[in-house]
């Protein structure tokens, strides 16, 4: 069998450049900046994030989620709130989010703090969304074990059928969303020779706190 030679593979970046001196003061604000060259860029799922969580034994766990709102207070996600990741946000609300954009050789890390949103909220959200996916949120019992997939699309053919007349579905009682209260965002832009620039700003003492990190 034929196999890639991992150590061998390399990228120089060197399609933009970062420096403490010019970025937004506010980093909500300067997340909004890429975000939105992520999108006017065309990338594929640009707002997809990782979201970091530690179980009761402190063990990490990662999953890629979807950005649906910036705040200015934080961004928000939406979920499952009896999945595993909200099993471990209910028990630790410290996560860690991390966007990256290879094609813009770009990343941004959050360390923050998750809390639940107002179910109003999140109700206008979760009816806005295609009925289809509503009736899988009620179809499905996220992150427990199903003996096959029979017993999945069967929930959804009833729920279907339940909801056939309606307009949208109400909201699950175990389902909203979340809001990331940042406490410290890193922005890390690829540059030649492994000498990314890396831009760190720091919440202490209610100010955010901007500097330069080593790569």
């Amino acid at each position: 069998m034929i196999t890639a030679d991992l150590a061998t593979m390399r990228q120089n970046y060197s399609l933009h450049e970062l420096d403490e001196s010019s970025v937004d003061p506010h980093p909500i604000q300067q997340l909004r900046t890429w975000i939105s060259e992520a999108v006017d860029s065309q990338l594929l799922e640009p707002n997809a994030m990782t979201l970091a969580t530690v179980d009761a034994s402190g063990g990490p766990t990662t999953r890629v989620v979807l950005l649906k709102e910036i705040r200015d207070r934080g961004v928000v996600f939406y979920t499952n709130y009896e999945s595993r990741k909200g099993q471990q946000i209910n028990h630790n609300p410290r996560v860690c989010l991390n966007f990256l954009w290879l094609e813009l050789q770009r990343q941004v890390r959050i360390e923050g703090i998750a809390h639940r949103i107002d179910d109003e909220e999140s109700k206008l959200y979760f009816q806005s969304r295609p009925k289809e996916s509503q009736i899988g949120a009620w179809a499905s019992r996220q992150s427990e074990p199903i003996p096959s997939r029979v017993i999945l699309e069967k929930r959804f053919r009833e729920l279907e059928e339940k909801y056939h007349e309606e307009a949208y579905l109400p909201l699950p009682p175990y389902w909203g969303g979340y809001l990331v209260e940042p406490v410290l965002m890193e922005f890390w832009q690829g540059r030649m020779s492994r000498l990314h620039d890396r831009v760190q700003y720091q919440l202490r003492d209610g100010s955010w706190i901007i500097e330069r990190l080593s790569p």
